[in-house]
């Protein structure tokens, strides 16, 4: 049974009263030590009557200043570094006054008094508090409830000891940490708030076993995805539970809350690329500038008007066909869905004289341009539709924004543009010649992004799959040799954001997506993680301009290094927009050849 309010209130008043009856404590056995070490407790009469003034001084003044700060109505968590800064504060200014009582007004009081008791009082007041707090560390340890299971935390850096707080701190998680586990050999004696280091990861099977532990708790936020799927495996193999941390980014103000513990998703383990961005180039660039998102409402594109709203632009544009993609993406970034600014606009990029209104309106400084279609089945059925949105309103983009001056333009590309074979990939690759076109023309840095696939971008395979899992199967994969390329969608619009302040006129930037991944294995390791059982896979057989395997570069393209280990760049031949005129109509028969010369 829980306690009562009022014995819950009764034991608090009880543990702040012992609290200041301990300080009073240390200041008396502070005095009495000096007294007895530098004097020998041979000291007359007035001066034991100037040190009695004194102690009581300290004592009133360390409860009255203490009572006035909240210092002892729990200001502070008993034992914390928060409460021995305070304590330290508190003692200091107790010291100081008692210093400057004894030059005027109680000058007969031994001057080692007033200079050595404090330093000692601080001492022991402090050494109290952390005696009770690994008292109560300890017994909160041993005397568990019979549901809490033991953990063992997977590394023991600041991310451990904080994770180790938490579960001490918050009980409902249910979780004791008995041990971490660390690969730095440096660490091998280290003990992180009374907890040691048992060994390094190689051991982990063995350790769980030898402590009954039922739950492994990944303390590296930033963990590879390699590293932390290879972890699920020894992890699952041994029947144990699996818990980790997001990523630094992603932690509010560095700190470990309850509800970032969460299970292993897919995506822990496809991404979890080692993005590293430079913070200067981008707000170089970003920063007070006014920006245009098409696209917004999508994933990719919301994601984009997220991470550019961080570096403050001194407007941010959001465009998209989709006015409920555009109320959620409002929502996520600004806390509201009224739609009803003017950073919000529901326009066709289709549509240029619409378009043109926005650009007259806006002034963007510069564009990001995410709107597309993108689903290669239904563009295979619709090239026209494919022709209109990826190619016409690209360039309906570039056009605009040429005539309305804007600085910087970033296309948003696909790797199926490399060597395309699909209606998505032709039209994309189109859209790449056109911005090159348009960078020659303007001679400024209007460039392309091109990468793979994003995790959990809405309609995409993670999403099918785990509708079909839920269904009770079967999985539809294509062809059991299938691979991709996998990144998360932050990941990707961080580095988008980053190959737009380092991109040179007319090229197209390539993501570095690491390699790529069957998608067999992707769909066996989601039914794994979700534990369902019996669920079936089966193969349908790749559809038509569909790739065995996807590529980041042509055969006939040549990439270079960038200023970005993640960001490499290529070039693509510049296609002038009179060359498009008129085809338009004879399009889908066309290009059933599949190459652009047949337009």
């Amino acid at each position: 049974m829980s306690a009562k309010p009022g014995e819950v209130m009764n034991n608090a008043i009880m543990r702040r009263a012992a609290l200041a009856t301990w300080d009073v404590l240390g200041w008396t056995l502070a005095t009495a030590l000096v007294i007895g070490v530098r004097h020998d407790f041979s000291i007359n009469e007035v001066e034991w009557q100037s040190v009695i003034r004194y102690w009581l001084l300290a004592c009133v003044l360390m409860l009255g200043l203490g009572y006035a700060t909240k210092f002892y109505r729990g200001r502070f968590l008993v034992g914390s570094f928060d409460e021995a800064l305070g304590l330290a504060v508190h003692v200091g200014l107790v010291g100081m006054a008692g210093i400057g009582m004894s030059l005027f007004v109680n000058e007969s009081v031994p001057r080692s008094i007033p200079v050595l008791a404090p330093p000692v009082a601080l001492l022991l007041c402090a050494a109290g508090r952390w005696f009770y707090r690994a008292i109560r560390d300890k017994s909160d340890d041993l005397v568990a409830p019979a549901d809490v299971h033991n953990a063992l935390v997977y590394g023991a850096g600041e991310a451990g000891r904080q994770v180790l707080q938490l579960l001490r701190n918050e009980r409902e998680l249910k979780l004791r940490v008995v041990g971490f586990v660390d690969d730095n050999p440096g660490k091998r004696h280290l003990r992180i708030l009374g907890v040691p280091v048992l060994g390094d990861g190689s051991r982990l099977e063995e350790l769980a076993v030898a402590h009954e532990v039922d739950t492994v708790v990944l303390a590296v936020p930033q963990a590879a995805g390699q590293f932390i799927g290879q972890l699920q495996e020894r992890v699952h193999e041994a029947g144990l539970e699996l818990l980790l941390l997001p990523r630094v980014s992603e932690l509010m103000g560095g700190r470990v809350q309850s509800n970032d513990l969460r299970r292993i998703e897919i995506e822990d383990v496809l991404g979890r690329h080692q993005v590293s961005t430079n913070l200067s180039d981008i707000a170089g660039y970003l920063s007070g500038k006014r920006v245009l998102i098409t696209g917004a409402g999508g994933s990719i594109g919301s994601e984009l008007a997220r991470q550019v709203h961080k570096f403050g632009p001194a407007t941010m544009v959001m465009l998209d066909r989709d006015e409920s993609g555009l109320h959620a993406a409002q929502l996520g970034i600004f806390g509201h869905g009224l739609l009803d600014k003017s950073d919000t606009v529901l326009v066709d990029i289709r549509d240029l004289e619409a378009l043109r209104k926005v650009f007259a309106e806006h002034r963007p400084e510069i564009v990001f341009h995410a709107a597309a279609l993108k689903h290669l089945p239904m563009l295979e059925r619709f090239p026209d539709e494919g022709w209109k949105t990826n190619v016409l309103g690209t360039l309906n983009l570039l056009r605009l924004s040429a005539e309305f001056d804007v600085e910087q333009f970033v296309n948003i590309s696909t790797d199926k543009a490399a060597d395309a074979s699909s209606i998505l990939g032709l039209t994309k690759r189109l859209a790449e010649q056109l911005t090159a076109w348009q960078a020659e023309q303007t001679g400024r840095p209007y460039i392309s992004v091109r990468f793979g696939n994003v995790l959990g971008s809405r309609g995409s395979m993670l999403h099918t799959f785990n509708a079909q899992i839920a269904a009770g199967g079967p999985i539809t994969i294509t062809h059991p040799d299938v691979s991709r390329y996998f990144m998360t969608i932050p990941e990707a619009c961080e580095l988008v954001v980053q190959a737009g302040a380092i991109g040179h006129s007319g090229e197209v930037m390539v993501l570095e997506m690491g390699e790529p991944v069957r998608i067999l294995d992707v769909a066996k390791r989601m039914i794994q993680l979700s534990g369902a059982r019996g669920v079936d896979i089966v193969f349908t057989g790749l559809r038509q301009g569909e790739k065995l395997h996807e590529k980041l570069f042509g055969d006939e393209e040549h990439s270079r290094a960038t200023r970005h280990p993640m960001i490499r760049a290529v070039e693509v031949a510049a296609l002038d927009p009179v060359e498009l005129d008129g085809p338009t109509d004879a399009m889908p028969s066309a290009w059933d050849h599949r190459t652009p010369g047949g337009r």
